[in-house]
C-alpha cells in the first residue's frame, strides 16, 4: 500500500511515512483543541458568569444582593454598596436596573429579550439588567447569572421618594424586595423621603449610615435563624435622615396620592420641556426604524401583487377621519390623608422616624409573622434610639 502511494505521488516510501505520521499526529491535536474549546464555549455558554470578572468568593463572608428600582446609577444604590464593601463582612453583588424602573410595580419581562451587561463597582461584581427590580432579582436567583443562586439576604434601594401605603404596590422597590421574599430569601427594602428643593444627594449617605446597622442585625441573625420568616423589612428614612428622632415599629397605612390624568397635546412632550440632542436623535432614530419596519412588513405582504405602491410610514401614521385620537399625562398629587394613628408607615415618617413596617406575601399566617416580626425588630433597634 505504502509503494502504490509512493508510485503514484513520486514519492520515496519513508518520506510517506513520515507525512502520514506528521499528518497523523496534527489531526489528533486538532481535533483535541476543538474538543477543547467546543467544552470552553460550553462553559462559557452555559455559565455567563465565567466570562466576568467576578472574583472567587469568600466562603467565610454571607453573600448580599443588592438591586434597586431607581437604575445602576443612582446615588442611593451606589452608597449603599459602597458602605458595604467598606464594612468587609459580606461578599456583595449587584444586579439593577439599567434605567429607572422606580415605578413597575411587580412587573416582568415576558417573551422578550432583557440585555445584561456588567458594571463597574469597585469589590463588587456588579450587572446592569435591561429590565425590571424583579427581572433583576429573578435572574439573580436563578444560578444563570452568578456562579451562586440563594444569597443569605437581598437589599433593594435606596429608592429615591417614599414607598408607603398603597405606594406599595406601585413601587419597583419594594416588588425587589418582595421577589426575594417569593424565592424564599429575607430582604430589605429602602427609602428616602426626598423632597424637592429640599433633600439633597449626600442625604443617601446619612441614610445609608442610619440603615447599616440594621442591615448588621438582619444577617447576623438570619445565620443564626433569629430573624423573621416569610418576612420582608421596609424601611422609610425621614427628608433629613441626618436628624431623625430615632426608629419606629410602624404598620402598612392607606395613604397613597391621587391619580391625576391631565389631557394634553398630541406632542409627547409638554410646552417648556427640553430634549437633548441625543434624546432627540434617538427618537429620530427610532421613528425611522419604525417606519422602516412598517413599509418592509408592507412590502413582503404584497410581495405577489403588481402594481401596488407602498408608502413608508409608522405604526401611528395610519388616518382615519372616523377615529377619536386623545392623549394623557399621569401625575401623582398629594391629598389629605384622614388615618391618623402614630404607629403608620407615612405618619411615623413625616414626624422624622424611621418607619420599620414588616411586609408578608402569606396572608395565612400573617399575624403569627407580624407578631415575629415586631419582637425582632424591637431587639435589634434597642439602644439605637
Amino acid at each position: 500500500m505504502t509503494s502504490t502511494s509512493a508510485k503514484n505521488n513520486l514519492f520515496p516510501p519513508g518520506l510517506v511515512s513520515n507525512l502520514q505520521q506528521v499528518l497523523s499526529k496534527k489531526n489528533n491535536e486538532g481535533e483535541a483543541n476543538r474538543e477543547s474549546d467546543q467544552a470552553k464555549d460550553n462553559v462559557e455558554s452555559t455559565d455567563p458568569s465565567a466570562s466576568t470578572s467576578e472574583e472567587a468568593i469568600d466562603t467565610s463572608k454571607p453573600i448580599v444582593l443588592v438591586t434597586n428600582a431607581d437604575g445602576i446609577d443612582s446615588p442611593g444604590l451606589v452608597y449603599l454598596v459602597e458602605a458595604l464593601v467598606r464594612e468587609g463582612l459580606y461578599n456583595v453583588h449587584v444586579c439593577a436596573p439599567q434605567s429607572d424602573k422606580s415605578l413597575s410595580g411587580h412587573s416582568v419581562t415576558l417573551g422578550e429579550t432583557v440585555s445584561v451587561s456588567s458594571a463597574e463597582f469597585d469589590g463588587a461584581p456588579a450587572f446592569e439588567v435591561s429590565g425590571t427590580p424583579v427581572d433583576c432579582v429573578s435572574l439573580a436567583l436563578s444560578g444563570a447569572l452568578f456562579s451562586w443562586s440563594k444569597p443569605l439576604l437581598v437589599i433593594s434601594g435606596i429608592n429615591r421618594g417614599p414607598s408607603c401605603g398603597h405606594h406599595m404596590f406601585y413601587s419597583g422597590v419594594i416588588a425587589g424586595a418582595r421577589e426575594a421574599l417569593i424565592c424564599g430569601v429575607p430582604s430589605l427594602s429602602i427609602s428616602l423621603n426626598w423632597k424637592k428643593d429640599e433633600s439633597q444627594e449626600t442625604d443617601f449617605k446619612d441614610a445609608v449610615a442610619i440603615c447599616l446597622p440594621l442591615i448588621n442585625a438582619a444577617t447576623r441573625d438570619i445565620e443564626k435563624g433569629l430573624f423573621p420568616k416569610s418576612c420582608s423589612l421596609n424601611i422609610e428614612v425621614p427628608t433629613s435622615p441626618s436628624s431623625k428622632k430615632g426608629f419606629k415599629l410602624t404598620k402598612q397605612s392607606m395613604w397613597r396620592s391621587t391619580l391625576n390624568w391631565q389631557a394634553v397635546s398630541a406632542n409627547r412632550y409638554p410646552a417648556g420641556h427640553f430634549m437633548s440632542n441625543q434624546q432627540s436623535l434617538g427618537i429620530q432614530l427610532a421613528q425611522l426604524g419604525r417606519d422602516a419596519s412598517a413599509a418592509g412588513a408592507a412590502r413582503r405582504m404584497t410581495t405577489q401583487k403588481k402594481n401596488v405602491e407602498i408608502e413608508s410610514i409608522g405604526v401611528a401614521g395610519k388616518s382615519d377621519s372616523n377615529r377619536v385620537k386623545k392623549h394623557f399625562r399621569l401625575e401623582f398629587l398629594d391629598k389629605d390623608q384622614e388615618e391618623t394613628e402614630d404607629d403608620l408607615d407615612f405618619r411615623a415618617l413625616e414626624s422624622g422616624f424611621v418607619a420599620v413596617t414588616p411586609l408578608t406575601v402569606s396572608p395565612y399566617t400573617e399575624r403569627d409573622i407580624l407578631t415575629a416580626a415586631s419582637d425582632w425588630i424591637s431587639a435589634a433597634l434597642h439602644g439605637k434610639q
